[in-house]
């Protein structure tokens, strides 16, 4: 088996691992980044709305503000710490070093949006693709840098610890501790280790366990369920937000909260403006109130759909302001600046996760956790707009400059990985398909946007069964991308599922019935 070395080992090419590079980079640091698919198939390049940022950084208005997206549920301190971070990264990584095109006034001041539950214009923005204005950038200055090696196609299967990985039997008396991963090649099927000083996991969040999602091909929990299985604490999982406006029609995607910050309104199929009736705030209301206002409207009128209508504003700006999303509608027949769009709730962000610190740490020593497969307590029991791509850079900067302190600080003892054994047998991909069909399917309907105790205990005997039938598959079967998908997915499946019956109280965006 080809065992390879390097200093920091990142599971996950978005946002919070392509910062955590960068930085580790100008540390004089070796890192190998990792990347299931492509480059830019990640979460963070399909972000639309924006980023927080303020230059001169009110940390008690939005402190409030996150305290009422969360249902008051936040972690103070990690909000306080990574709001500060992430506004300073913003500035020096993507303004200054890297020059992202954020949208610039006739006086080439930055403009500033504001979306749902903000209470001030405070979200920075690049048209309506911002996170692939700040991801291209990011990546190609990643792709450059000397010390940094990317390697696209290849996924983590399980993290090297001490106590199950070294050759060397004495090491499981060693406290809990990560080395690095074993990795399979998605192009030749080869697995072999990466050992490292640090390891990171950054692979996003868990969208794709559901049948209707905004996230990227290979959402699935991964980091989390690997980390889970070496004895990580997760925590808040129960929390699985859902966006409100997401496309109805076709291939779901995501309609930015952007647009009711700059004025669309929401309308049920009668044409009626419903908000009002739910929140103060409106259209401006906290994301799981208007995901469950939504779906009562879409139970109340007996359709399957409400409606986003911008329409009343003038064209021009819209397009201006929304270019793709303009476009995208336009190429499914509907022109937004013309008539209201169709709209349902979709799977967009994780609150929970492997818990970590704002500087990444985890309970396992030199395993770190940033960006969405992270839980630092920042986002509560419903995250605010804009604030996941402001916690992953805080995150991923934070991280970067604990573990250059680490690594030039201590001495680490990488041992001889075990070798991974590879079963003969080729997998069957239809059953795959078939599993996954059976796992995003079993939790839209038991443990979606509105639960009760018998819907999530039947979800657990499904997930169970399904889990018990992915093991005995999983051992005898050689691996590919959609088998890793499947085992972490429904790992990650029941630990929700776990987590929302031990939570008999509605909050945030845990409903329960």
């Amino acid at each position: 088996m080809k065992v390879l070395h390097t200093d920091c080992l990142v599971v996950g090419a978005g946002i919070a691992g392509c910062v955590y590079a960068h930085q580790a980079a100008k540390k004089g640091l070796k890192t190998l980044l990792l990347c299931c698919g492509e480059m830019p198939q990640t979460n963070s390049d399909l972000a639309q709305g924006g980023i927080v940022y303020e230059p001169n950084l009110n940390l008690e208005d939005l402190l409030e503000d996150v305290r009422l997206a969360t249902a008051d549920l936040c972690n103070e301190k990690a909000v306080r710490s990574l709001s500060k971070a992430g506004c300073q990264a913003v500035e020096e990584i993507f303004l200054k070093d890297l020059s992202v095109p954020f949208d610039r006034d006739e006086h080439n001041s930055l403009r500033f949006t504001r979306e749902g539950a903000h209470r001030k214009n405070r979200i920075l923005y690049a048209k309506d693709t911002t996170g692939h204005a700040m991801l291209s950038v990011l990546q190609e200055a990643v792709r450059q840098n000397p010390f940094i090696t990317v390697m696209e196609n290849a996924s983590a299967i399980d993290l090297l610890t001490l106590s199950h990985s070294s050759l060397d039997l004495k090491d499981r008396y060693h406290p809990l501790t990560a080395f690095g991963a074993y990795v399979l090649d998605n192009k030749t099927g080869e697995v072999f280790a990466v050992c490292a000083k640090k390891t990171v996991l950054a692979t996003g969040g868990v969208g794709q366990i559901y049948r209707h999602t905004t996230n990227s091909e290979h959402a699935y929990g991964h980091g989390i369920a690997m980390a889970y299985r070496v004895g990580a604490r997760v925590m808040n999982m129960e929390f699985v937000q859902f966006h409100p406006t997401v496309f109805a029609k076709g291939k779901n995607f995501l309609l930015s909260e952007a647009l009711r910050g700059e004025g669309a309104i929401l309308r049920n199929v009668k044409g009626e403006a419903f908000m009002e009736k739910y929140h103060p705030l409106k259209d401006l209301a906290p994301r799981d109130v208007v995901s469950r206002a939504i779906e009562e409207e879409r139970l109340e009128t007996s359709h399957d759909c409400a409606y986003l209508d911008i329409s009343h504003k003038p064209a021009e700006e819209t397009k201006e302001r929304f270019p793709a999303i303009y476009q995208k509608c336009l190429q499914e027949g509907f022109d937004m600046t013309q008539t209201p769009v169709p709209v349902v709730p979709a799977a967009h962000y994780f609150c929970g996760g492997i818990y970590a610190t704002p500087e990444g740490r985890t309970n396992i020593l030199h395993l770190n956790a940033i960006g969405e497969t992270a839980c630092t307590g920042y986002h509560g029991a419903n995250r605010l707009a804009s604030t996941s791509l402001l916690e992953a850079v805080g995150m991923g900067y934070l991280c970067a400059e604990e573990d250059a302190k680490d690594i030039a600080a201590q001495t680490f003892h990488i041992p001889q990985p075990k070798e991974w054994v590879v079963p003969e047998e080729k997998p069957d991909i239809n059953l795959i398909k078939q599993d996954l069909a059976t796992l995003r399917s079993t939790m839209w309907n038991y443990v979606g946007l509105i639960r009760s105790e018998k819907h999530l205990v039947r979800a657990e005997k499904i997930l169970r069964h399904l889990q018990n039938e992915i093991d005995a598959f999983y051992k005898g079967t050689a691996l590919c991308q959609e088998l890793l998908d499947l085992r972490n997915g429904t790992k990650t499946a029941l630990m929700i599922t776990y987590a929302a019956l031990r939570n008999k109280r509605s909050i945030g965006c845990h409903f329960i019935k």
